[in-house]
């Protein structure tokens, strides 16, 4: 059991480096490879396409695989992406390197949630908040070291990208011991097409613990797209993703343009980012005690209004207080990861909500940040995006309150 969570932890630590280490040398990249302002700027909708295509296969890969399998081979690819993408020595080759990595960083996120909702269905949101705070350490992480790294090692971009890769392979390691059995909780009884309950041996740790056989898991027959709670929670991890991957690329941009030192800039942004290590942990407990999560959305979309409207008026004066308020308002995303492991009853279940609602998210959130750049660009200043960002956060509060309703997807969706 220990090295299962050893193993989740460490693949959060992953699920983000690829991409905040590429935003903290984009420009060095940029000159290294001849890359366009509009390939460049194409960069930042490579990520949620790329977790939307790949993301949907999660379910059908753990049905034959094992989820454990699966997972180990996304922290593969993603060592192997990373590794190869500053070497390429071509735009496309850096592009087709960096969609080897995410596709490894999309199923792993898809499996998540169903890897705790399978081995810890009583600690579902301890668990959740565990592999959140990590995957938000991993992104903060790479965001704050990549630049001096990489000056550490003689100023090559080059060696400052590739040097995540040693992290990716890391997480391979305690996945390794599931590869050839199928994950199955311990003292488990057979339901839901979970396969054989393991033998008695399984509750102390043994090497059968990890080595239980192969059985090809059933997925209940639920028509995902008839659940009104799927959609609504589909919608919700969407705009998140937005506001979020508006956050990441913009928010810095904005606080230097209203006259933040350019290195301040970035330790704002490193604290909305750090904001999510405690909260991640905090927020997923609080929402499992909780028959209804829409408070929460609530709280957290009042936050992140309260930090647009700051950004507005004085985003220089306030700068450090909008930085937390957004801050908080990003960690609706382990909220989200808690409500799909709480809107279904089985692990099947589980697995087709969690590819449903973050394959449309992450669809949902692509035109985001590009339309925020066309909003900065053609008007000249921030009033314009800034009230984008504020009219998506109405919405997000509204769907993100009914997808928190008590009820599950098996009820909404079974034919």
């Amino acid at each position: 059991m220990r090295l299962l969570v050893l193993g989740i932890v460490l693949s959060a630590l992953n699920l983000r480096p690829a991409i905040t280490s590429l935003g903290a040398l984009l420009e060095e990249v940029r000159d290294g490879l001849g890359m366009s302002g509009s390939v460049a700027g194409l960069l930042t909708s490579v990520p949620p396409l790329c977790f939307a295509v790949f993301g949907v296969t999660a379910p059908r890969l753990a049905r034959r695989f094992g989820a454990g399998a699966v997972v180990c081979a996304g922290m593969a690819a993603i060592a192997t992406g990373l590794l190869l993408r500053p070497y390429t020595g071509s735009t496309a080759g850096f592009l087709a390197a960096s969609a080897l990595a995410l596709m490894g960083i999309a199923v792993s996120n898809v499996l998540m949630p169903v890897i705790v909702k399978h081995w810890f269905p009583d600690r579902v949101g301890s668990m959740t908040g565990l592999y959140s705070m990590a995957l938000a350490l991993g992104t903060s992480l790479a965001a704050a070291v990549t630049v001096p790294l990489t000056d550490a090692l003689g100023g090559s971009w080059q060696s400052g990208l590739a040097l995540w890769a040693g992290l990716a392979v890391a997480a391979v390691l305690p996945w390794l011991p599931f590869v050839r059995g199928r994950l199955t909780a311990p003292g488990a009884r057979q339901r839901d097409g979970d396969g054989p309950a393991p033998d008695r041996r399984a509750a102390t740790g043994t090497q059968d613990s990890v080595r239980t056989e192969p059985a090809r898991a059933e997925t209940p027959k639920l028509r995902i797209t008839r659940s009104r709670t799927a959609w609504a929670l589909a919608v919700f991890f969407g705009l998140q993703a937005t506001a979020a991957y508006i956050t990441m690329g913009w928010m810095a941009q904005i606080f230097r343009d209203a006259g933040v030192p350019a290195g301040t800039a970035g330790l704002l942004l490193a604290v909305t980012m750090v904001m999510g290590v405690p909260l991640a942990f905090v927020i997923p407990r609080l929402a499992t005690r909780l028959p209804h999560q829409g408070p929460i959305v609530l709280a957290l979309g009042v936050c992140g209004l309260a930090g647009y409207a700051g950004l507005y008026l004085a985003p220089a004066a306030g700068a450090w207080a909008w930085a937390v308020l957004l801050g908080v308002a990003n960690c609706a995303f382990p909220l989200a990861l808690t409500m799909v492991g709480m809107r279904a009853r089985t692990g099947p279940g589980v697995a087709q909500l969690s590819a449903f609602a973050q394959s449309t998210g992450y669809l949902i959130s692509i035109p985001g940040p590009l339309l925020v750049g066309v909003l900065y660009q053609h008007s000249g200043g921030w009033g314009l995006p800034i009230a984008l960002m504020s009219a998506l956060m109405v919405p997000q509060m509204a769907v993100g309150f009914l997808a928190g309703r008590d009820r599950t997807v098996e009820d909404e969706a079974a034919r």
